[in-house]
């Protein structure tokens, strides 16, 4: 318990916070008292999520321990953590954070001890993105559930629940949880509106804003209901735009009125669920802000229409500060400064750390940024930690770990829902379901996207296996997404002696080689069944293949349901939750939202 000296010491700087656009609730006492003893250098490490190499907190291998020296001046995260007080670390598994769940909960306790062991002793909140589907940083054992728009396509089905978004949030928070990860940046609230979408598509529930809406609001309970903070994202909607903010500068054209119908409804859900926190979007909404800077740096859109009109008093993470949307018009020094202006609390993945903390430092030495600013900031930050019950239990347990992580439970669940998400568009004939007696061999070619854990597939594999265990004899090849004319050709006579052809597309294009590919199979007069791994749209490519699934995703547990509906183990129950363009008009609609077939 805080003396009631500090808590006193806090009250005024709990009263100047709020001035400043904060709420004053009646579990502020700890955050508050804690606030009051903290340095100016401590509070504003409090705002920023670093990235770090290794797998472990103080014992990194030399490569990233060089790496860590290179990019944050530090060669582990303990150092990392002493030298700039992070409020936060983010798991990447190309920062080779995420080996297995053992090592993950040793990580995440190596980094709160020395958060612990500093003078205030103040937890790091530990976040990755695991949004399932094409997005998921840690992969088996942890059960990997089917992406947002394969829940889309499930909850618009035959049966269809949106509470199962409830049971995927619960499950992946638990399990993040027992791995000391307690803040993940998910769900995607975007939506997808826009089939050229290079960054969100499939990572969005789907393009009408009430059932995305009603989904978000279910996985953020779900996720919440396990001790981990949700975070929705991207601010103020990411889902009608053909340039990636990772690379690009997106801009919105919507007008105020198409905003507020179809891109505000799952950010209001969300709110009106607690979401615990929301990631902005590097985009620009000259609707909703004219100056020219994007969402992440605007004040109107942030403070205006977040904190103000929606009345969001929850943490503001921004997305990452190394991506190409945010520093097109201002340098590295500058954009975080920005952001706290427009009224962001965390600061995320920063390219240059010590550039960044140093110049919120400077900010506020010279005036620029107000420390009453700052305690705002902190203080949300601060009471989210306690929300979490992380100061009272920083700590995950490794040897726990095992009896949550990837449980058969867990597993099951995951596969009762994915066998429900699967789609189909086209059955001619009808083709589907394939028998063993009536096509014994099967050739399953096509894409062999990379896995997003790094911990499953090939898709082509994955899906032969599942089909051979279901009584097929069936063979994987492998043709990519750009197969070359000598590939082509080796599957055209690799498919002669099938009795059908699987065929996994990949966001097949008018001049895709994989449009020629499937053309070429069709032409053998083999059956072809196409299962899109990612966007359904490919289907409006292939207007000669008789059957096609749409499966969402190329993670293991979609493809296993996709084998066992092409035979007949299950029916196809999800249902388009995006409508699909012709390819040669785009202005009209070749399979409508809610477009599914059955048998």
């Amino acid at each position: 318990m805080p003396s009631r000296r500090s808590v006193l010491a806090a009250g005024a700087g709990v009263t100047a916070a709020l001035a400043v656009g904060g709420t004053a609730r009646a579990d502020d006492g700890r955050p508050a008292a804690l606030l009051s003893r903290m340095t100016l250098a401590e509070k504003v490490g409090q705002l920023f999520v670093a990235r770090v190499y290794g797998h472990s907190a103080t014992e990194p291998d030399p490569a990233d321990a060089d790496a860590n020296l290179t990019e944050l001046g530090v060669r582990t995260a303990a150092e990392l953590v002493a030298k700039y007080h992070v409020g936060g670390i983010i798991y990447f598994t190309w920062a080779h954070n995420t080996r297995d769940p053992r090592q993950i909960a040793e990580l995440s306790n190596g980094i709160q001890r020395a958060a612990l062991g500093q003078p205030r002793g103040v937890p790091v909140l530990i976040s990755t993105d695991q949004e399932h589907g094409i997005v998921c940083r840690i992969g088996r054992p942890a059960t990997l559930f089917p992406g947002a728009m394969a829940l889309g396509a499930m909850a618009l089905g035959a049966g269809g629940d949106p509470a199962d978004a409830r049971a995927l949030g619960r499950i992946a928070g638990l399990e993040l949880r027992a791995m000391g990860v307690r803040q993940n940046y998910s769900p995607v609230a975007d939506v997808n509106v826009n089939p050229a979408n290079p960054v969100i598509g499939v990572r969005s529930f789907g393009a009408d804003p009430e059932a995305v809406a009603a989904l978000v609001a279910e996985e953020v309970r779900g996720c919440q209901e396990s001790g981990v903070a949700a975070t929705v994202k991207h601010f103020p909607g990411h889902g009608d735009t053909a340039v990636d903010s990772h690379t690009g500068f997106p801009v919105i054209t919507h007008t105020r009125e198409v905003w507020e119908r179809l891109d505000a409804a799952p950010f209001r859900a969300a709110i009106a669920a607690g979401v615990d926190s929301i990631m902005t979007g590097h985009l620009l909404v000259p609707a909703l802000d004219d100056s020219g800077d994007p969402a992440t740096l605007s004040r109107p859109i942030l403070t205006g229409i977040l904190r103000e009109r929606l009345g969001y008093d929850g943490v503001v993470v921004t997305d990452a500060l190394g991506m190409a949307g945010v520093r097109t018009r201002y340098g590295d020094d500058r954009v975080p400064v920005l952001a706290l202006k427009a009224g962001v609390d965390q600061l995320l993945d920063p390219p240059d750390l010590a550039l960044a903390h140093g110049a919120v430092l400077k900010a506020v030495q010279d005036g620029e940024l107000t420390e009453e600013r700052l305690d705002a900031s902190v203080l949300r930050i601060l009471r989210l930690k306690e929300k979490l019950g992380l100061p009272a239990e920083p700590y995950a347990d490794p040897d726990a770990v095992g009896r949550v992580v990837g449980r058969p439970g867990h597993l099951a669940e995951a596969d009762r829902i994915a066998v429900r998400t699967t789609t189909l568009l086209v059955n001619e004939g009808p083709l589907l379901p394939l028998s063993p007696r009536a096509h014994p061999r099967l050739l399953v070619l096509g894409a062999d996207p990379a896995s997003p854990s790094g911990t499953t597939g090939p898709p082509t594999t994955v899906l032969a296996d599942a089909l051979t265990a279901l009584g097929f004899t069936a063979t994987a090849l492998s043709t990519g997404t750009d197969p070359s004319a000598d590939t082509i050709e080796r599957a055209v006579t690799a498919a002669g002696a099938a009795d059908a052809v699987v065929v996994s597309t990949y966001n097949v294009t008018a001049a895709s080689p994989q449009r020629t590919l499937v053309e070429r199979l069709t032409a053998t007069g083999r059956p072809v069944v196409a299962v899109a791994v990612r966007n359904p749209y490919d289907v409006a490519q292939l207007p000669s293949v008789p059957a096609f699934l749409a499966a969402y995703s190329w993670t293991d547990v979609e493809l296993r349901a996709a084998a066992r509906v092409i035979a007949g183990a299950a029916r196809p129950q999800g249902r388009l939750p995006v409508p699909v363009q012709r390819a040669d008009d785009p202005a009209r609609v070749l399979y409508p939202l809610g477009h599914g077939l059955t048998y």
